[in-house]
């Protein structure tokens, strides 16, 4: 939980990696987006957990978290990363704003953070959350919209993890019915954790698509939840537990999509170029005819005028004069 509009903002008095670079949440404007030809549509592996397995979701006083198997894990990435967790961030009722990503200033109602660790090189998440390659996470925006089937999955169990340390268990289910269908479409970059000790330790998977919750789902995420615990005598609803976006330096975002707007680009140049061409080879071909039909005509013409020329007689003047001369 970030409490009051200004708590993060002491975050780097006592975490210093929070005041500095490669930090997380970012906006995607078209000024940093560069689309690459080698992300490749992501792999997910071991994702569709059996009923008979259970996930612990817990309330940990700023978000609720589920854990995940180490059997699942992410494929075509420079590493293999394991799945360690999951959890969510949101607003509030009177402003369900509160996603971390946006896009083009646009904030969405939610948003998920699938958590995975570099198996390859570290033994375990906690060796792996500092360093610069340890960390891998799949983001997933939420909008308002019909009733989403999948996140009930988690949502149902709100009640049973209210306050703080509260726990409960989850049947396995196939986590990648968070995802959007879409898995070949995001952006990708390198960041930070969004909340201390803000390690730049992460590679981060934002999707393009959204996924959709009802009014009500929604609703549940953001009044069900405390930040404190049963007995407390001053409880504090958990909402707004999201990090504000932050400066993005010089760094570029890759995208695995083109913009329309560079497709419709592309498709103007292709096509004023065609026809472009094609109105030169026209003007050049009249030219050509015109050019080659005045020569036809003037052939013609010098043929006729030499024709007539032998057909001329000649005849000799005479010294009579015309009777009418005055």
């Amino acid at each position: 939980m970030f409490p009051g509009p200004d708590g993060e903002k002491t975050w780097p008095k006592k975490y210093p990696f929070c005041g500095g670079v490669f930090q997380s949440p970012i906006d995607f404007h078209n000024d940093i987006l560069q689309y690459d030809t080698t992300l490749l549509p992501l792999e997910l592996v071991g994702y569709n957990v059996s009923s008979t397995a259970h996930f612990k979701l817990t309330n940990n006083g700023h978000s609720v978290r589920m854990s995940l198997f180490p059997t699942m894990h992410i494929r075509n990435l420079p590493f293999q990363y394991t799945a360690n967790q999951l959890h969510l961030h949101w607003g509030n009722r009177n402003k369900p704003e509160g996603s971390e990503h946006t896009i083009s200033g646009k904030h969405f109602a939610a948003e998920v953070h699938i958590v995975h660790y570099n198996s390859d090189k570290y033994s375990d998440v906690t060796e792996a959350i500092d360093k610069s390659d340890g960390l891998a996470v799949l983001a997933v925006l939420i909008e308002i919209g019909t009733f989403n089937p999948s996140y009930e999955k988690i949502f149902s169990h709100f009640q049973n993890v209210k306050y703080k340390d509260q726990v409960a268990l989850v049947p396995g289910f196939d986590i990648q019915e968070l995802l959007p269908d879409r898995l070949d479409e995001y952006y990708r970059y390198e960041g930070s954790l969004t909340t201390p000790p803000c390690y730049p330790s992460v590679l981060w998977t934002v999707f393009r698509h959204s996924v959709k919750v009802s009014q009500e789902q929604l609703l549940a995420l953001e009044t069900a939840l405390y930040c404190t615990q049963p007995n407390d005598p001053a409880p504090l609803e958990m909402v707004n537990n999201f990090r504000h976006i932050q400066e993005f330096d010089e760094r570029l975002v890759s995208v695995s999509f083109r913009q329309m707007l560079g497709i419709l680009t592309d498709l103007l140049l292709f096509w004023g170029g065609f026809v472009l061409s094609v109105t030169v080879a026209s003007v050049l071909g009249i030219i050509i005819m015109l050019a080659v039909a005045f020569w036809l005509l003037r052939k013609k013409c010098c043929q006729k005028e030499r024709e007539d020329n032998r057909r001329v007689i000649y005849k000799p003047a005479t010294d009579k004069e015309d009777d009418n001369t005055c």
